[in-house]
């Protein structure tokens, strides 16, 4: 059955890559996209390639998911929404708490709101969800308990101890994060992904509409902003050294990620919008494996072939996780999708990108002058 999609958010990174997916199956689709600057450039027109993908595959209204008026334009005849539309940054959100609530949770009400009070056709909504709802994540005891550590304290992390404690425990076991994990989040984007999800899943049904969670690790690939300093490690890194400049490596360089190819991530979404089986459910959109910074650092510099000097600082932000990977059990028993794409093979197809794009300035040493002005960053 042809679906008209609309997707929030759509002119962004996964976005795009999701809007042709569907376009390429012979559905229409709309975008409603703000094309900020952060992400877009200052002449989207111009200075967007992302937003030139879009040409001929879907039609974009330039508006914010915080006006209910762009809000019904968009949702004209729509059938399926995906609701990407967010403030991204984990280190921003922590001092720029208005705009993200603002975006995140506002713009997630004004959505339910309309699909309450007002016609509509949609009858499913995914949610773009995120590991960080989880905070610290899923860990084992000596004698095989799973606990939930609370975030990691200023004291600890300034003494140089930045792994995770559970008081009465000693070492503890990093073990995948499956979707009934606790949910405490311990940065302000964290919370307001939590209250996304939450709204979507706990409104949508009570009006006949079904929803789905999809809760995306650490997205990466070919189109993702090299010039946002809140896009994660993999463009920034790629930036400092191509411009030649050191990496400054935070903590002890071991703290782990969950990456995950954008490619995986685009069929786990389409399967989510599409297959009958996804209705209520939430999913983590993973690879399954824990990558440490300092393997990061490696596997881009043999995919480039060239390598910058490092340092492992000490440094801290805080709001930051030590470790997350997810369990994706559900995704392929519910879905019967297994992610494809090995980091290795995935930062290589990344780099071959990244060579293609000229070399720009960024705001990564801003944003960290920005956060450290605040305490934030030690």
């Amino acid at each position: 059955m042809s679906e008209h999609v609309l997707i929030t958010g759509g002119a962004g990174f996964i976005g795009t890559r999701l809007s042709a997916r569907f376009a390429s199956d012979g559905h229409a689709v709309t975008v409603l996209d703000a094309l900020i600057p952060q992400v877009h450039g200052e002449d989207p027109e111009t200075t967007s390639p992302l937003l030139r993908s879009l040409d001929g595959v879907a039609e974009v209204i330039v508006g914010t998911v915080t006006s209910k008026e762009d809000l019904r334009r968009a949702l004209r005849d729509a059938t399926i929404v995906i609701h990407l539309a967010a403030e991204t940054g984990t280190g921003q959100s922590m001092y720029e708490i208005d705009r993200y609530v603002d975006a995140n949770v506002g713009g997630t009400a004004k959505l339910l709101d309309i699909l309450t009070n007002e016609e509509h056709s949609v009858r499913r909504v995914v949610i773009a969800s995120s590991r960080s709802i989880y905070g610290e994540g899923a860990y084992e005891t000596t004698d095989g308990r799973r606990v939930y550590p609370e975030h990691r304290s200023d004291a600890d992390m300034a003494a140089g101890d930045f792994e995770v404690h559970v008081p009465g425990e000693g070492e503890l076991r990093l073990i995948p994060t499956d979707e009934t994990a606790l949910v405490h989040p311990s940065s302000v984007y964290g919370i307001t992904k939590q209250m996304q999800e939450s709204l979507i899943m706990t409104v949508a049904p009570t009006i006949g509409v079904e929803p789905v969670s999809v809760r995306y690790q650490n997205v990466y690939g070919p189109g993702q902003s090299l010039k946002n300093p809140y896009t994660g490690i993999l463009s920034i890194f790629s930036t400092l050294i191509r411009q030649g400049k050191d990496i400054n490596i935070f903590e002890d360089g071991e703290e782990s990620r969950d990456f995950v190819y954008i490619d995986d991530v685009v069929e786990a979404t389409y399967l989510a919008a599409t297959a009958p089986a996804a209705a209520g459910g939430i999913f983590n959109v993973g690879s399954g494996v824990a990558t440490s910074v300092n393997d990061v650092v490696a596997a881009l510099f043999a995919a480039y072939g060239t390598e910058v000097p490092t340092r492992i600082s000490g440094n801290y932000r805080l709001g930051d996780i030590r470790h997350n990977v997810a369990d994706t059990s559900a995704l392929r028993e519910i879905l019967g999708f297994t992610p494809a794409v090995a980091f290795e093979d995935g930062v290589k197809r990344f780099a071959e990108w990244v060579l293609t794009e000229p070399v720009e300035a960024d705001g990564y040493e801003r944003s960290l002058k920005e956060m450290a002005e605040r305490k934030l960053l030690k």
